[in-house]
């Protein structure tokens, strides 16, 4: 039987754990090559590890920090020398930040969440677009919070990075109306992460489910 992913090319963000770990298996188990971006080196040798456990294809395994914008700028080529395109990208990646006050808040704080959740995700969109609009239909499934919208106090840096990546991807998505590029967003919700802890320390993660309840949502998503 085919599998629903087999041999289509998968880039994540944050693959090394939590959700990205477990979409990165889910994705894997259906046949995809997955190419793994965290910034955590042993995550990503275990996904690795777990992916060949099962037969899955040995993933690309790419250590990167998205606080390097930069460095981001050459992966698109460096990709498309092995890849000449891209089936999906999932853009997980993101850093919570420290909650608090606007007012009392550091510029250096708000500039690092930023660059993280926001302008990480500019420069990545900028550098793998090319290969996105290679593949012979393209998603790219952009993964924000609830956090982004109304007015949730102390939630400044991170509510405000999440807000913004959720009108890049709008953005993003109407210029890609006569395309084969399609755009999601997906909120997980509440899910049993390390940042959903750090967020709410008082809260039994045994209450939430797992990531890997939440993977149709990466299955079937919803395009804007």
């Amino acid at each position: 039987m085919k599998k629903k992913f087999e041999n289509m090319v998968v880039l994540i963000t944050g693959a090394s754990r939590g959700i990205g770990y477990a979409t990165a298996i889910a994705y894997a188990k259906e046949g995809a090559q997955i190419i793994a971006l965290a910034r955590t080196i042993g995550g990503l040798e275990q996904l690795d590890d777990e992916i060949k456990s099962f037969g899955g294809i040995p993933p690309v395994l790419i250590p990167a920090d998205l606080s390097n914008i930069d460095k981001l700028e050459s992966l698109g080529p460096t990709i498309g020398q092995r890849f000449n395109h891209i089936d999906i990208f999932i853009s997980n990646a993101g850093m919570l930040g420290t909650l608090g006050s606007i007012a009392r808040g550091k510029i250096s704080e708000m500039e690092k969440v930023l660059k993280v959740n926001l302008l990480a995700n500019f420069q990545l969109i900028r550098t793998l677009d090319p290969l996105l609009q290679n593949a012979k239909e393209a998603q790219a499934i952009f993964v924000s919070s609830g956090a982004a919208h109304g007015d949730r106090a102390y939630w400044g840096a991170y509510s405000v990075s999440k807000a913004g990546l959720e009108q890049l991807a709008h953005i993003y998505a109407a210029e890609n109306r006569t395309t084969n590029v399609k755009i999601a967003i997906i909120d997980p919700n509440r899910v049993r992460t390390d940042m959903r802890a750090k967020a709410y320390p008082g809260e039994d993660p045994q209450t939430l489910p797992p990531p890997e309840e939440i993977i149709d949502k990466f299955f079937y998503p919803e395009f804007i």
